[in-house]
C-alpha cells in the first residue's frame, strides 16, 4: 500500500478530523492492520528521538588543553626541555616538569569542575511514553510507544503520556498539562473542531503533543507525526543546531593567549637580535647557545600560573554561588552573569508562583478583593471602595464560595508547612479563597454531600455537581461553574442578599460589563450559578446529565490569576539599577502576560508582541523590535530562539531563564541560559549553564552580583600577573642590552650573564605570585557593583587604561630591578663589591617583593590601594606564605644550590624593601592623577 500524504504539510490541526483520518489513510473505527503498522514503521522509522553519542571522557580531557594559554605553556615547556637537553645543566628537566605538573593540575581541575556532556535529548526521551494504547485491526491494543506510526489511532486516558503529536478525533472533557511545552500554566481543554486560521502551538485545542500529559477526560486522536517530526522532535533537532555560545570570559582569554604568543614570539627575535648586535658571538656553537638563551627569556614572559589560578577562581566562584542557591554547569559560564545586559525570562513558575490565585469576586452587592498568593490559605479579604464585608455582600460572597468549593475535584494540603493543591490548579484557588472567608471543608462536605457530577466539556464550557443537603431534606442543590457567558445564558434569576430575583436584561449587561472588566486586569474568570431540584422524582446517583444546567441562579464572576512572586518585582528593581534589562517571554495570553509585566516593572506601557506577530517579522524587523519591546506572549520555542539571537545580535550579553522543554534551545543559544531547578525539566536542566536551587529569580540578581565580583577579581589577578612578568621581560630584555653598563660580566670573559636565572624567573611566576594571585580571586565585591551597567559587551578583559598601568609597573619594577643589580656588582653606574651570584640573589629578591607590594596596586586602577586594605585576610596570609617560601629559598642549603642563591644580609633585606616600595608610591601618584581627570571631565 502507498504511504500516506505527509500531514506535516497539510497543517492537521486546520483539518475537520475526517479529513485527517483520509489523508492518512486509516478508519478510525478499526485503525490499521498490523501489516499496514509494519510497513509504516520500515518506512517511518521507530518514534524516537535520535540521540548522539556522549562525548568519552578522554576526549573531555584532551578538551582542557585547547586553550591558548595552555598550548602556550606547552611549547614553553617542550622548548625548556630540550634546552636541558642540549645542555644537561641539571639531573631533570627541573622547569619543563613545573609547568607540566601546573598544565595538568589545570586540566585535572577544569575538568573535575566541567558539567558532563550534555544529555538534552537523552532527557527528551526519558519524557516520552513507554507504551500506549492504539486502535489496530479493530480491536483495543496496547504496543510500546516507539512503534507508534503516523494513521495510528492512540486512545487518551486520565494519566497517560502522550506518544506522539496527533489530531484528536474524540474528546470527552479531556484536558492535557502543556506548561513544558508551550508555557500554558494552566490544563489546557481539548475538543475536535477544526481551526481555520494559522494558530499558535498554545491555541490548537484540536492536537494533542508527544511528552504532554493527559490530566483530565479521555479522548481518541489519528498520530499526525511521530519520532523527530513532532514538535519536541523539532525541540531535539533545534538542540542539535544550536552551538554552544562561547562566554566573554573564554574569548577573552583566547585573545589574551594569543597576544602573549605574539608577544613571545617577538620577545625572542629581539632578544636574539639584541645579543647578536651587542655581543661578539663566532661560531655555532655560541649562535646555537643565544637562540636558545632567546627562547628561554621568551618563556620568562609567559605567565605560567595563569590558567590554573583562573580555573581556582573560577571553582571558588561557583562554590559561592552554590550557598547563593545558584549552581553552576560550566565554568567558564560563571562570569557572564556579571556582564549580562539583558535577561529573558519566562513567566510561568519563573517570574510568578505557577499556583493560581483568586483576585476578585463580583457579586450583586458589590466587589470583594483577595489578598495572598499561592495555595497558602491566607490574605486580607476587603471590599472593594471601603467599607464593611457585612449584609447582603457578605451572604453573597459565602453563598458564592460555598458553591465554588463543593463544584470541585480539587484537594488543598498541606505538609510541612507547605501548601499544595492535588487536581486542577483552577479548583484548588476557589478551595484557598473558600479558606480565606472562614469556610471549612468538613462543614461544607457534612451539610452538602454529593450525589452527582455533570463533568466538563469544551462544548457546554460547564461543570456540575448535584447534593444533597443537610438542612433542607427536601431539596437537592445543583452547583454550576463555567464560562461566564455561557453561563449566564442559562441563568433566569441572580441572587441579591438572601433572595434570588429575575435577571432583567440591564442586569445581564452589567454582568457581562464586570466580567470584561476583571478579563482586562488579566483575570481568567469564571461564573458560579446554583439550582435547587425537589428530591422526590431526582434521576438515581448518576443519571444526572447537562439539562439541569437551566433556570439557575447567578451567585457570582470570580477573577484569578497566577500571580507574580513578591521577590521577584525587587529583584527586577535590582536588576534595573544595575542596568540590566529584563524581558518577558512567554507562552500565555499577551494580555496575560502585559499586566503581569507591569505589576512586576518590567514594562510600563503594556505593549506585548505575540508569536503570530513575530511570525510575519524579518529578522531586521525583529532586530528593532526588541529594543523597545519587552513582553512577548504566544511564542514557541524558535520564537524564543530568534528573540535571544536577536538581542545577541544588537550587541547584548544575554542569560535566559526557563523551566519547560520549550525553553531548551533559547537556554543553550543564550550566552548563559538559567534552568529551574525545583519546577524545571530534566531537558532544561540539560540545556542550562546554570540552575537555580530555589527556583527564585532573586536568585538570579544574587548570582549577577557575585559574576560582577568574580570578573573583577579575575581582573585584578590579571592586572597582576601579567604586570609581573612586563616586570620580569624588561629586567631580562634591559639587563642584558645595558651588561656593559651596570657591570653584569664574567670575569676575565666576554660572556653573556642573565640578570636573573630561568629556575628563579620560573619560582616567581609558579610560586612567588601564584598564592597572591589567588588570594585576589577571593577579593570581596567592590562597594556600588550592583549601582553600575554592565561592561559593554566589546569590552575585553583587559582595557587599554589597565595595559597602561600593567606596562607602567613593570618598567618601575625593572628600572628598581636592574638599580640593586647594579649597586651590588663591581663597576657599573653605581660601584658595588659583591659577586655575580650575590647581586643576582638582590635582584630575584627585590623583584619578588615588588611583586608582593603591587599586589595592593592590582585591586583597581582607580581606588587607592590603602582603600579596604585589611578586608581580605587571604591576601594577607598568602603575602607571608610567599615571602617565607622565597626566605627558605635563599637560606635552606638544598634550595640555594638549586637556585643558585647565597644568603642575604638584614641590610640587603632593607634595601630590596625599600626599593620595591617605590611601585607603590608611584601607582599611587599615577591613580591620584588618573582620578583628577576623570573628575574634570566629568
Amino acid at each position: 500500500m502507498a504511504m500516506p500524504t505527509d500531514p506535516g504539510t497539510q497543517e492537521p490541526y486546520r483539518l475537520a478530523a475526517d479529513e485527517v483520518a483520509a489523508t492518512l489513510g486509516v478508519e478510525p473505527e478499526r485503525g490499521l492492520s498490523a501489516m499496514e503498522a509494519r510497513a509504516r514503521l520500515d518506512h517511518y522509522g521507530r518514534n524516537e528521538l535520535t540521540a548522539e553519542a556522549p562525548t568519552p571522557g578522554w576526549r573531555k580531557f584532551l578538551a582542557q588543553f585547547t586553550d591558548m594559554l595552555v598550548m602556550l605553556l606547552i611549547a614553553a615547556a617542550l622548548i625548556s626541555a630540550l634546552q636541558w637537553f642540549l645542555e644537561r645543566d641539571s639531573a631533570l628537566p627541573y622547569e619543563a616538569i613545573a609547568i607540566i605538573a601546573i598544565v595538568l593540575l589545570n586540566a585535572v581541575m577544569g575538568y573535575l569542575q566541567q558539567a558532563r556532556a550534555e544529555q538534552a535529548v537523552a532527557a527528551l526521551r526519558r519524557m516520552s511514553a513507554a507504551s500506549a494504547n492504539v486502535i489496530r485491526d479493530g480491536a483495543r491494543q496496547r504496543v510500546p510507544s516507539a512503534e507508534i506510526v503516523p494513521g495510528d489511532v492512540i486512545l487518551i486516558e486520565e494519566g497517560d503520556t502522550i506518544p506522539a503529536d496527533a489530531r484528536l478525533i474524540e474528546s470527552t472533557v479531556l484536558q492535557t498539562a502543556e506548561a513544558t511545552l508551550t508555557g500554558e500554566s494552566l490544563p489546557v481543554s481539548k475538543d475536535t473542531a477544526a481551526i481555520l486560521e494559522d494558530a499558535a502551538l498554545g491555541d490548537r485545542h484540536n492536537m494533542v503533543f508527544s511528552g504532554t500529559a493527559a490530566n483530565y477526560g479521555r479522548g481518541r486522536a489519528v498520530v499526525t507525526a511521530s519520532a523527530m517530526q513532532t514538535e519536541m522532535g523539532r525541540i531535539a533537532g533545534m538542540l542539535k543546531r544550536t552551538p554552544s555560545e562561547v562566554t566573554p570570559l573564554q574569548e577573552e582569554l583566547d585573545r589574551v593567549g594569543r597576544l602573549l604568543g605574539i608577544v613571545v614570539v617577538a620577545i625572542a627575535v629581539v632578544m636574539i637580535a639584541t645579543i647578536l648586535l651587542v655581543e661578539d658571538i663566532n661560531g655555532l656553537p655560541a649562535l646555537f647557545d643565544v637562540l636558545i638563551l632567546g627562547v628561554a627569556l621568551a618563556v620568562a614572559a609567559v605567565p605560567e600560573g595563569l590558567p590554573a589560578v583562573v580555573t581556582a577562581v573560577l571553582s571558588l566562584g561557583v562554590q559561592r554561588m552554590a550557598r547563593r542557591k545558584a549552581i553552576i554547569r560550566r565554568l567558564a559560564a560563571v562570569e557572564t552573569l556579571g556582564s549580562a545586559d539583558v535577561i529573558a525570562s519566562d513567566k510561568t513558575g519563573t517570574l510568578t508562583r505557577n499556583e493560581m490565585t483568586v483576585r476578585r469576586i463580583v457579586t450583586a452587592s458589590g466587589s470583594v478583593a483577595l489578598g495572598g498568593t499561592g495555595y497558602a490559605p491566607e490574605g486580607k479579604v476587603t471590599r472593594r471602595g471601603g467599607g464593611e464585608i457585612d449584609g447582603a455582600l457578605l451572604v453573597e460572597l459565602r453563598r458564592t464560595l460555598s458553591a465554588a468549593d463543593r463544584a470541585n475535584n480539587a484537594v488543598l494540603q498541606e505538609q510541612d508547612g507547605c501548601w499544595s493543591v492535588q487536581g486542577d490548579p483552577t479548583e484548588g484557588a476557589l478551595i484557598v479563597a473558600a479558606r480565606k472567608i472562614g469556610l471549612e471543608t468538613d462543614a461544607l462536605r457534612a451539610r452538602f454531600g454529593r450525589i452527582g457530577e455533570v463533568p466538563f466539556s469544551s462544548e457546554r464550557k460547564l461543570m456540575s455537581t448535584v447534593h444533597a443537603d443537610a438542612e433542607r431534606q427536601d431539596l437537592l442543590r445543583a452547583f454550576t461553574k463555567g464560562a461566564p457567558d455561557v453561563l449566564l445564558a442559562r441563568c433566569s434569576h441572580e441572587l441579591v442578599g438572601d433572595e434570588a430575583r429575575p435577571l432583567t436584561e440591564l442586569r445581564r449587561a452589567e454582568i457581562l460589563s464586570a466580567n470584561e472588566g476583571l478579563a482586562g486586569e488579566a483575570l481568567r474568570t469564571l461564573g458560579i450559578a446554583f439550582r435547587s431540584l425537589p428530591r422526590e422524582g431526582a434521576p438515581a446517583q448518576g443519571g444526572f446529565d447537562h439539562r439541569l444546567e437551566q433556570e439557575l441562579v447567578f451567585l457570582g464572576l470570580i477573577g484569578m490569576i497566577d500571580p507574580p512572586r513578591e521577590e521577584a518585582k525587587v529583584a527586577i528593581g535590582r536588576a534595573k539599577a544595575a542596568g540590566i534589562r529584563v524581558i518577558m517571554i512567554t507562552g500565555d495570553h499577551p494580555r496575560t502576560a502585559a499586566v503581569i509585566a507591569g505589576e512586576l516593572g518590567i514594562t510600563e506601557n503594556g505593549r506585548a508582541v505575540s508569536g503570530a506577530d513575530l511570525e510575519r517579522m524579518t529578522d531586521a524587523e525583529l532586530d528593532w523590535t526588541v529594543r523597545e519591546v519587552s513582553v512577548y506572549a504566544r511564542v514557541d520555542p524558535d520564537h524564543k530562539l530568534r528573540i535571544v539571537k536577536a538581542l545577541q545580535r544588537e550587541g547584548m550579553t544575554v542569560a535566559m531563564t526557563g523551566d519547560g522543554v520549550n525553553d531548551a534551545p533559547a537556554l543553550k543559544a543564550a550566552d548563559i541560559g538559567v534552568a529551574m531547578g525545583i519546577t524545571g525539566t530534566d531537558v532544561s536542566k540539560q540545556a542550562a549553564d546554570m540552575v537555580l536551587a530555589d527556583d527564585n529569580f532573586a536568585s538570579i540578581v544574587a548570582a549577577v552580583e557575585e559574576g560582577r565580583a568574580i570578573f573583577s577579581n579575575i581582573r585584578k589577578f590579571l592586572r597582576y600577573l601579567l604586570s609581573s612578568n612586563i616586570g620580569e621581560v624588561l629586567t631580562m630584555h634591559f639587563g642584558i642590552l645595558l651588561a656593559g653598563v651596570i657591570g653584569l660580566r664574567v670575569e676575565g670573559g666576554g660572556a653573556v650573564v642573565l640578570p636573573l636565572l630561568a629556575t628563579q624567573i620560573l619560582w616567581i611566576n609558579l610560586i612567588t605570585d601564584g598564592a597572591p594571585a589567588l588570594a585576589l580571586g577571593l577579593d570581596p565585591a567592590a562597594p556600588g557593583a550592583m549601582n553600575r551597567p554592565p561592561r559593554p559587551r566589546g569590552e575585553g578583559v583587559l582595557t587599554a587604561r589597565m595595559w597602561a598601568g600593567i606596562l607602567f609597573v613593570g618598567l618601575v619594577m625593572a628600572t628598581g630591578t636592574l638599580l640593586v643589580l647594579d649597586a651590588s656588582l663591581p663597576g657599573g653606574l653605581i660601584e658595588g663589591s659583591g659577586t655575580v651570584g650575590y647581586a643576582q640573589t638582590m635582584a630575584f629578591t627585590t623583584l619578588t617583593m615588588f611583586q608582593l607590594v603591587n599586589v595592593f596596586n592590582a585591586r583597581s586602577d582607580e581606588r587607592s590601594a590603602f582603600a579596604g586594605l585589611f578586608s581580605n585576610r587571604w591576601l594577607w596570609a598568602a603575602l607571608v606564605m610567599s615571602l617565607l617560601l622565597h626566605a627558605a629559598v635563599i637560606y635552606v642549603p638544598v634550595l640555594q644550590r638549586t637556585f643558585s642563591t647565597t644568603p642575604l644580609s638584614p641590610g640587603d633585606w632593607l634595601v630590596c624593601a625599600a626599593v620595591a616600595s617605590s611601585v607603590l608610591w608611584l601607582r599611587e601618584l599615577s591613580k591620584l592623577l588618573t582620578r583628577e581627570r576623570d573628575r574634570a571631565g566629568r
